[in-house]
């Protein structure tokens, strides 16, 4: 399983989730975070972006700020500033300037325990991390992406909120507010300091929505 290249088509939606099925919306967030986490964004991604809506049918909602802070980001960087800032903060030869590895803010180490507990839940779900993939399972990117699939996928034995709710709140949601504010405190960050803080609020809002169902 490697992570999802979500189409453009969708991201012109991301603010507009009234029109959809929340699920689908929800699933769709994922694959947006998972593609702008795991490698350079592309031009056509970028592209999308910068039409986005940057309004929701009711004004206030909690992602909408921070979406609209991502999209002005997205139109007032050029396609290489942004792909040059994704290599400076998290590429590079040896240690990145920011880690996107849940290991490394659980345990301070990479390849730890953690590490070896997500293979064992991705092997309950049936999962398997794709020899094509370089990175290991506890990039952020693949995380999103398992999580695209616990909500999108059609077999309800794996893919439903039980099965949601355990995942993110064991592999996800202890960590990444400490990845944004480590991605939020770099000097060399805009583009991704804005995509840190709608990645922020996106978590708070999905930590809510599972404390509702406790």
């Amino acid at each position: 399983m490697t992570p999802h290249h979500a189409s453009a088509a969708p991201l012109s939606s991301t603010a507009n989730s009234s029109a959809l099925d929340e699920e689908t919306a929800r699933a769709e967030v994922y694959g947006l975070l998972s593609a702008l986490y795991y490698a350079p964004p592309v031009a056509d991604m970028l592209a999308q972006i910068r039409v986005a809506a940057t309004e929701t049918p009711a004004p206030g909602g909690l992602l909408e700020e921070p979406w609209r802070e991502l999209v002005g980001a997205t139109r007032a960087m050029p396609d290489m500033a942004i792909q040059a800032e994704y290599e400076t903060l998290f590429g590079g030869m040896g240690k990145p300037e920011v880690y996107l590895f849940g290991s490394h803010y659980l345990s301070g180490f990479l390849n730890e325990k953690p590490l070896a507990a997500l293979r064992t839940d991705l092997a309950h779900l049936g999962l398997v991390r794709d020899a094509a993939m370089s990175d290991t399972e506890d990039h952020l990117a693949y995380l999103c992406e398992v999580m695209r699939y616990l909500i999108a996928a059609d077999d309800v034995s794996v893919a439903n909120l039980t099965a949601q709710q355990a995942f993110f709140a064991t592999h996800l949601q202890p960590w990444v507010a400490q990845l944004c504010d480590a991605v939020a405190a770099h000097p060399k960050a805009k583009f991704y300091r804005r995509l840190a803080d709608f990645t922020r609020s996106f978590i708070g809002v999905e930590a809510q929505g599972f404390d509702m169902l406790v």
